[in-house]
């Protein structure tokens, strides 16, 4: 009998390994499709609330056409505003490197790390030949950055477009696709399907505010200790903060080199600190409060869905990775609780 049992929990297991597998080589396969689709839906969570607010006083062209209006002008404000934070600040940080080096190397000089006097020095200079001696591939290597940005944009734009029409008449193509299913499979792909929207939706909005108030702490505290490039290194902050639990410290990280060789290790050594803090607030805090609308993992879940992601898709799976679970993980629920008809028409509104 516990023969026939394992027997039957075997085959299917290797059933859905195999399954799994092959829609795993069929997303890799179709990667800048997925990855343009899903580009899609974070701006349709974002744009989507505010374009049925403004269809109501306007055509919903209209309205669409003005919440994606508002939105290049927000992110244009914020590059620009960037981009005179740096032009203005370039010449003191260069020299406060400059002043900033020298300081570090005769503390690495000092005790406890004794480092013989010119080391430093040699280092640069190895470097310097470094990149002679490898310029070619060092070309070769930029060229394949400009290849790759490329694709980026044209990832990028494709996304931009399939939102446009998630915004305008998303609930148009939903209704559509889900007609084309029998009868008797429409209410659970109806209740899927508002679990996934919902909970994408809420976790797109919530890791935005987190990292926006990450950003806005991190800049304070960079601000106060008066560390050069604090606004565009809390730009960078907002940035990785959309890579759960490791986005945030490499943001800090490279925030303590500026403060290493602007300010001393001393302030930098504080920055270091704020990982800990940040770490804090945003695990036992703002997670809690902001993520609330959205299926919350347990840690490990995250830090394993995060890990294998970045293994399998690079960078682009750590950012999936989460929501992609987490989605995941809703879908599953709403399919193993019997639905009500209130629930049904509610799901129906909702959509």
């Amino acid at each position: 009998m516990f023969v026939q049992t394992a027997a039957g929990w075997a085959w299917r297991l290797l059933v859905l390994g195999a399954a799994a597998y092959a829609l795993f080589q069929l997303l890799v396969r179709f990667q800048p499709v997925v990855i343009a689709v899903f580009l899609g839906l974070v701006v349709t969570a974002l744009l989507r609330p505010l374009a049925d607010r403004l269809s109501r006083v306007m055509p919903r062209v209209t309205a669409v056409l003005c919440a994606y209006v508002l939105a290049v002008l927000i992110i244009a404000v914020l590059l620009s505003v960037t981009g005179l934070l740096v032009a203005d600040e370039a010449p003191k940080v260069v020299a406060q490197f400059d002043t900033g080096i020298g300081r570090v190397e005769h503390w690495l000089e000092g005790s406890p790390f004794h480092v013989r006097p010119g080391a430093l020095t040699g280092l640069q200079q190895k470097i310097t030949a470094f990149i002679s001696t490898h310029r070619s591939s060092l070309l070769q290597s930029a060229v394949n950055g400009a290849t790759q940005a490329v694709e980026i944009l044209t990832v990028a734009a494709l996304g931009l477009f399939c939102s446009v029409f998630f915004v305008y008449s998303g609930e148009r193509m939903w209704d559509f696709c889900r007609d084309q299913l029998p009868a008797v499979r429409r209410d659970g792909w109806q209740r899927g399907g508002t679990a996934a929207l919902g909970t994408l939706s809420g976790y797109i909005r919530g890791i935005i505010l987190v990292a926006a108030t990450n950003a806005v702490l991190v800049g304070i505290a960079l601000f106060a200790l008066r560390v050069p490039l604090a606004g565009p290194l809390a730009m960078l902050e907002f940035l990785a903060a959309f890579v759960p639990l490791i986005g945030s410290p490499v943001a800090l990280a490279v925030a303590s080199a500026v403060a290493l060789a602007a300010r001393g290790p001393i302030t930098a050594v504080i920055v270091l600190g704020l990982i800990v803090v940040i770490g804090e607030i945003e695990g036992h805090l703002l997670h809690p409060l902001i993520m609330s609308w959205a299926v919350r993992l347990h840690p490990v879940v995250v830090a394993v869905s995060v890990i294998a992601g970045t293994i399998a898709l690079g960078i682009i799976g750590a950012v999936l990775a989460v929501p992609a679970v987490s989605v995941v993980w809703a879908v599953t629920q709403a399919l193993r609780t019997p639905a009500s008809p209130e629930r049904s028409t509610r799901g129906a509104r909702a959509t």
